[in-house]
């Protein structure tokens, strides 16, 4: 890490959850045509004309993304997470996030609000700084802008 990273606080951590890696193959009309790679370019890019740096992790497994929350306190300065279906009831995650003592802002491709009854719902509620869905992957640009205010303030 350099010098630059640990006095600018512009460090942020995007945690991706269940089934985001299959973007591309799951319903373009609910998340776009978008590849997980794809997204993951676009975030880069977005990270890079805020001047903050990214850092990623994905997994598809529950417990391995609450031990990455464990991990990431004094790496990153806030996190970026798009938990999937776990927002709707992983309160593990919930813990690990608040945990952290670290800003947070809840990201969806997908709109919760027009969709089923059971995703309207995030047990992120209140912990996060923000949450945003249904803007596709401008919807990071808008979390990495409100998570940069935040850790810079």
């Amino acid at each position: 890490m350099n010098e630059r990273s640990r006095t600018t606080h512009n460090r942020v951590e995007v945690l991706h959850g269940v089934n985001l890696e299959m973007l591309g193959q799951r319903p373009s009309e609910i998340y776009g045509d978008l590849s997980f790679d794809n997204l993951t370019v676009a975030i880069r890019r977005f990270a890079r004309e805020l001047d903050l740096e990214v850092r990623f992790f994905h997994t598809n497994h529950e417990g391995e993304f609450v031990e990455r929350l464990h991990r990431v306190r004094g790496l990153t300065d806030g996190v970026l997470l798009n938990p999937g279906a776990w927002t709707h009831y992983s309160w593990a995650i919930r813990d690990a996030l608040e945990i952290t003592g670290l800003p947070a802002v809840e990201v969806h491709l997908s709109d919760l609000s027009q969709r089923e009854e059971w995703r309207r719902h995030s047990v992120l509620d209140g912990l996060v700084i923000g949450s945003i869905s249904g803007k596709g992957p401008e919807g990071y640009r808008e979390a990495l802008a409100m998570l940069k205010g935040k850790i810079e303030a």
